[in-house]
């Protein structure tokens, strides 16, 4: 999809459970996973594909420091009002303009299937940590053919990470809906 498409998506992005955390069962399931997998705070880190920023506004809360990146226009028009104490970007989660060695994780939600070179951009985004640094991905193969398996993504994780670590995420708290596709969290450490 090209930005255009993802900025007449803005507007009601945050309409589904998983994108805007409204639902506040849904929430706290979001924020009891990711700080299961987090350094403790204050680490950094780079949301790439942030949207409208609601994991942005979900981590900030609980201290960490979070840059995002979004390569739609209005989804950080809209991130920086929900989270201005957060600095944000526009620009290509395939070659984030951030500071190499400069993070504790890489986080990026839905992002990795959609690049046009998973493998090199992979690459770029582990060049942002710090060497003991960690990446958070949550994924998907999706009903419609888009996406990546868990088998996929841990392969291409592989091509520069030793370790990588898969949790499925059939449970409706996630998504405020019954899945039957493949949803997953993968988490790579040093």
């Amino acid at each position: 999809m090209t930005h255009e498409l993802w900025d007449l998506e803005a507007a009601s992005f945050d309409d589904e459970p998983d994108h805007g955390l409204a639902d506040a069962d849904t929430r706290a399931a979001w924020r009891e996973l990711l700080l299961g997998v987090l350094p403790p705070t204050p680490a950094r880190i780079a949301d790439l594909g942030c949207g409208t920023g609601t994991l942005t506004r979900l981590l900030v809360d609980e201290g960490y420091s979070v840059d995002g990146l979004d390569f739609s226009p209005e989804m950080i028009t809209r991130a920086r009002v929900k989270v201005p104490e957060a600095d944000f970007v526009v620009a290509d989660a395939a070659a984030p303009p951030f500071e190499t060695g400069a993070y504790d994780v890489v986080l990026s939600r839905h992002v990795l299937w959609a690049l046009p070179d998973p493998v090199a951009g992979f690459a770029a985004w582990v060049d942002l940590l710090k060497p003991q640094g960690t990446v958070v991905l949550v994924e998907g193969s999706w009903m419609t053919g888009a996406g990546l398996t868990a088998v996929e993504a841990e392969a291409i994780v592989r091509t520069v990470r030793r370790e990588a670590t898969v949790r499925h995420l059939p449970d409706s708290i996630y998504w405020g809906k019954v899945i039957e596709d493949e949803r997953y969290l993968l988490v790579s450490r040093a």
